[in-house]
């Protein structure tokens, strides 16, 4: 038997990952669900195979079948979802002209809900290699294909419908970390409190969770899970996907960030294939900006994850892959091709190699801080972490602009911020618009020449912070149970070592005629003629084919803009790279 979910249209505001500068989609369900006439059915059959099916017969399950788009040509099919104790529960029945798909099917992931015959079916079954050619191809069918895709995928985010859902007890520690890494992907699930609902204390009573063992995890296809790591959750929702091929990409991506996601989009958009790697969540540290407002083309301002997510969809539909948590151990550089090797040993190979990992915030030397870290302390400002807040006074270290953007963010929950940063103002570090937006701000509280010294708390987490002036010597302690920190910024290269890349004096990557000058140095008086000076692109390091942008590039301007023309310019220099391949190594 399955149990009727109640209807929902999704609403979208201007933190969903994929907002589509619409603040309400009420009355838009015809692009939340675009019904395709007999002519544009019959258009369709060129790119799928019809398949015939009777009364009742699975057509697909979740987290089991993946398929790009299946296009109904008669008959009705029932779409279902997996509850926590197993029963299903209908969503909605669809008829002729109606099409199931969702933005993971673009890349082939699993589907998140079931479907089943209801009568004589006949269906459409296009793959998702096909559904990009068909994107792609039909330019009109293709925008209302892939803004139905966006929205239906908000409106799962909006309902709490679809995908994962985490059970345990209200303010474990994992379950943030987990719903922190689902929401800055823009993944649906749903959270379920064992003493709120009968269910969830069903599934608890059944699989009797230790306290290490929280949250359980029911995956789309029925699977349980305790306390999985990032990775066991990407693998269970597709978003890791197996990477032990013998296949060799055009260009490996490591660093899902702006610079990463434009680089995939235009090298993908011209014929390369293309793999990124992410280790936590596309959109790198942009990704947590509450609002950019200095965004080309954006004069109301757009949130980062809404730009990473718009970027995120279009890079799959141009046919990137892209692997999520991903981590990079070590790149070698010795061998043709490219090889890097994953922290969990896996290994991809590849005739380019662009390094836009970008960096990662500087963590202060307190003493334990790593044991508030999802429990007091974040890196982070998305809406998970600012329901946290609500009439709270908090703490926020950091005085560069994506400190700033999180500081007006959160302004909005708490009830009072206070921006502690350790020089003598903003004006060195942020743009002008938001020190002026924080000076309009009557709950934001800036203290200079100040820095957070001890922290303290118990088991249920951070409580009390302690800061101290600088200049006077005065110290104070805030009774506070929330602690954000974006403090400077180390470049994301420890993994390289194993890989001849140069690098300047921090760590950051050097590229064209940073890496030639630093050469020239290093040979002191000896005389180079022009001849011996190696050819090498702006965005080339020391080793060839291999091609660093974004934050981790020395020299770099830390602009999201300037992140997105490096991600695109690279490609042109890659494309004359594999220009100068013999045939054997391009083919």
């Amino acid at each position: 038997m399955t149990s009727r979910a109640p209807e929902f249209i999704p609403e979208t505001t201007p933190d969903d990952p994929l907002h589509a500068n619409v603040l309400d989609v009420q009355g838009r369900s015809h692009q939340i669900s675009p019904v395709f006439n007999d002519a544009e059915l019959e258009r369709l059959q060129r790119y799928g195979k019809v398949q015939q099916h009777a009364d009742g017969a699975v057509l697909f399950q979740a987290g089991n079948s993946s398929f790009g788009m299946l296009v109904i040509l008669s008959g009705r099919v029932s779409v279902t979802r997996h509850e926590v104790m197993g029963q299903d529960s209908l969503l909605r029945e669809v008829g002729r002209g109606h099409f199931i798909a969702e933005v993971a099917q673009l890349s082939g992931r699993p589907t998140l809900v079931n479907g089943t015959a209801v009568g004589a079916v006949e269906v459409l079954v296009i793959s998702s290699e096909s559904l990009r050619a068909l994107i792609v191809a039909e330019a009109e069918m293709g925008e209302r294909i892939v803004r139905a895709l966006i929205l239906r995928r908000v409106g799962l985010i909006e309902s709490n419908s679809g995908g994962p859902v985490l059970v345990g007890p209200r303010g474990n520690a994992n379950i943030f970390q987990l719903q922190s890494f689902l929401t800055s992907n823009g993944h649906p699930h749903t959270v379920l409190d064992p003493a709120d609902d009968t269910a969830a204390a069903a599934l608890v009573t059944r699989y009797q969770p230790t306290a290490q063992e929280w949250p359980l995890v029911v995956c789309p296809d029925g699977k349980i899970m305790k306390n999985p790591s990032n990775m066991d959750l990407g693998r269970c929702l597709g978003m890791l996907p197996d990477l032990s091929c013998d296949r060799i990409f055009d260009v490996l991506v490591v660093g899902a960030g702006p610079a990463g996601l434009a680089t995939a989009v235009y090298a993908a958009s011209e014929g390369l294939s293309v793999l990124a790697l992410e280790q936590r969540a596309y959109g790198g540290q942009a990704g947590a900006s509450a609002r950019i407002e200095n965004y080309l083309g954006f004069p109301t301002g757009i949130s980062g994850r809404a730009l990473a997510g718009r970027a995120y969809v279009q890079a799959q539909k141009f046919g990137v892959e892209i692997a999520t948590p991903a981590s990079a151990a070590s790149l070698q550089c010795d061998s043709w091709p490219l090889c890097l090797t994953l922290t969990d040993g896996t290994t991809v190979r590849a005739r380019t190699v662009v390094l836009s990992c970008g960096a990662r915030y500087r963590r202060p030397s307190l003493a334990n801080l790593k044991t508030y870290e999802g429990r007091g302390i974040y890196y982070w400002a998305s809406p998970i972490e600012a329901k946290l807040c609500k009439q709270e006074e908090i703490i926020l270290v950091g005085g560069g602009n994506s400190a700033g953007q999180a500081a007006v963010f959160l302004s909005g929950h708490a009830a009072r911020v206070h921006m502690v940063i350790r020089g003598a103002g903003l004006a060195a570090s942020m743009s002008t618009y938001l020190i002026d937006r924080i000076a309009a701000t009557p709950n934001i509280t800036l203290h200079t020449h100040t820095e957070i010294i001890a922290l303290e708390g118990d088991d249920d987490g951070l409580n009390a912070a302690r800061w101290r002036n600088n200049q006077t010597g005065e110290e104070e302690e805030r009774a506070v149970r929330r602690v954000f920190l974006f403090v400077g910024a180390d470049p994301n290269t420890d993994w390289l070592h194993d890989c001849a890349v140069a690098v300047d004096a921090q760590g950051f990557i050097r590229t064209g005629f940073d890496v030639t000058r630093a050469e020239c140095r290093s040979r002191g008086d000896t005389p180079i003629a022009p001849s011996d000076l190696p050819d090498r692109a702006a965005l080339e390091t020391s080793v060839p084919g291999v091609f660093a942008i974004g934050d981790v590039r020395a020299g770099s301007t830390k602009r999201v803009a300037a992140a997105v023309g490096e991600g695109a310019a690279v490609v042109s220099q890659i494309h004359s790279f594999l220009a100068t391949l013999p045939a054997t190594a391009a083919s």
